[in-house]
């Protein structure tokens, strides 16, 4: 038993990195698309992480290499909690929470590792992220605290299967200002355009990964490809339905990635404390005028 447990452990986890990749080669055509680029082959990102791990790196100390392997860590084992269509290991209550808690590993992870390599735009670009997540956190949180209301669980599994029996049942229908909340804190939590300043290559040369090259860049792109199949899983569990069928499941997060990746190539870049205002004032009003609805 224990190591078909394994087994189960190391499919979900390549399967995820598969897919995160695959989805971060799409973004990229679909960007190019939009500017009138050809773009690289979707397949790119398969062959840069192969190229990666086959490089020399260079590390800068315990601490450096502990945050990369952290980072990755703690999103493999937010993964673990959310289910991608009828695959899930956990479905205990709480999970939703528990998930929250687990992300904030993998951004802690980065940040150790930007304390380890000594760089100044590494340390700009984790304490823009680290601000930020105070913008898009309180609406997000409101969010879930309503569904946790509404639905009378806190365990994903359970949201997911209170909406099931058809589109009238979503809590994209039956909880809409709180989906659109959603959505733009999901463009907080992956990054996107126009709250992508924790990055922002052109000013601080990809801040938090600035001094990851080789083996490290190759670990932080697993990681990142794992976090967008756990944010646009989450997103599709919660207010799309979720699905027992996995092929219908995967349409669902790749709706959900291409509108934020759309979104992303078209808007300009927030200065971080211009995020962090957004998120104060119209999703934040947005999500508590929808918990309002909800309670009376």
């Amino acid at each position: 038993m224990i190591i078909i447990t394994i087994l189960e452990f190391l499919l979900i986890a390549i399967f995820a990195m598969a897919l995160g990749l695959l989805f971060m080669g799409i973004a990229r055509k679909v960007v190019a698309r939009t500017q009138k680029r050809v773009g690289p082959p979707f397949y790119q990102p398969y062959l840069d992480v192969l190229k990666l791990f086959g490089k020399d790196a260079i590390t800068h100390g315990f601490i450096f290499d502990f945050g990369a392997i952290m980072a990755f860590g703690g999103m493999i084992a937010t993964l673990f909690f959310v289910p991608i269509g009828g695959i899930y290991l956990y479905s205990m209550s709480g999970t939703l929470l528990l998930v929250i808690y687990l992300m904030a590993i993998a951004y802690l992870g980065m940040a150790m590792a930007t304390v380890g390599s000594g760089n100044p735009l590494a340390s700009v670009g984790i304490s823009r992220a680290l601000t930020q997540m105070l913008g898009y956190e309180m609406p997000f949180i409101v969010v879930l605290l309503t569904l946790i209301y509404s639905n009378g669980t806190s365990s994903i599994v359970g949201i997911m299967q209170a909406q099931q029996g058809g589109l009238m049942n979503w809590n994209l229908v039956n909880v809409p200002l709180g989906t659109v909340v959603a959505f733009i804190a999901l463009l907080g939590l992956m990054g996107k355009k126009p709250f992508d300043a924790p990055i922002a290559p052109s000013e601080i040369a990809s801040g938090p990964v600035v001094e990851h090259g080789g083996k490290y860049l190759g670990l932080i792109m697993l990681q990142h490809s794992v976090s967008i199949v756990v944010k646009t899983a989450l997103f599709v569990n919660l207010f799309f339905g979720g699905a027992s069928n996995i092929l219908f499941f995967l349409l669902k997060m790749l709706i959900v990635w291409l509108l934020a990746t759309l979104i992303g190539s078209v808007f300009p870049r927030f200065k971080v404390e211009e995020g962090v205002l957004f998120y104060w004032k119209w999703p934040l009003i947005g999500a508590l005028i929808q918990a309002v609805i909800i309670i009376f």
